[in-house]
């Protein structure tokens, strides 16, 4: 890492027409410190289609370009920020589809997740965290916001002390974990 500032990952996980996740993203992305870099990651420009590799991610050998291009994206990073809605108690397709395409990318790479939603997305959070552990991604711990508490359903985050301090002691958490990360697995 010396020589140049720890990358890190905002992926909007929402890829709904009318969707909010971006107006979050942008709130956690102006938290982040200055001595990162903040790349931002949109899953609905991504435009991955249903995972349609004919070989296992595990393999790394990707057949189509688009998958060539994520893995491209996902290994210029140090760490990622999921910023993901809960549905139905459960996180997001395009989320599930994104993390499925790709495996070796994702080992050791520390991950921390921004939910929201009706309970903070802590039934998502926790639905995930287990496709997380399985990938060997470091777990961080992230923030959450709550609609109609520090999150409006329009997308205007109303943050409170807690969420604020939450997202700024995850940025400083995932930039030392990925420091450790990167010097254990050989990453940046």
């Amino acid at each position: 890492m010396i020589g140049r500032m720890t990358r890190i990952g905002v992926v909007t996980a929402s890829t709904r027409p009318n969707r909010i996740g971006h107006h979050v993203a942008d709130w956690v992305v102006g938290l982040a410190p200055e001595d990162v870099e903040v790349v931002e990651v949109d899953l609905r420009e991504i435009g991955l289609p249903l995972l349609d590799e004919p070989e296992m991610p595990s393999e790394g050998h990707y057949a189509h370009e688009h998958t060539r291009q994520w893995a491209a994206v996902v290994d210029s990073l140090d760490a990622v920020v999921l910023v993901m809605p809960e549905y139905n108690r459960g996180y997001n397709a395009s989320l599930k589809n994104a993390i499925d395409y790709l495996y070796a990318e994702w080992d050791g790479m520390p991950v921390a997740c921004v939910g929201y939603g009706w309970s903070g997305a802590h039934f998502a959070r926790t639905a995930l965290r287990q496709t997380l552990e399985r990938i060997g991604m470091v777990i961080v711990e992230g923030a959450a916001l709550s609609f109609e508490r520090t999150l409006d359903l329009d997308g205007t985050v109303r943050a409170d002390d807690e969420a604020t301090g939450a997202v700024r002691s995850m940025f400083s958490a995932i930039t030392r974990t990925s420091t450790d990360s990167s010097k254990d697995a050989g990453r940046g």
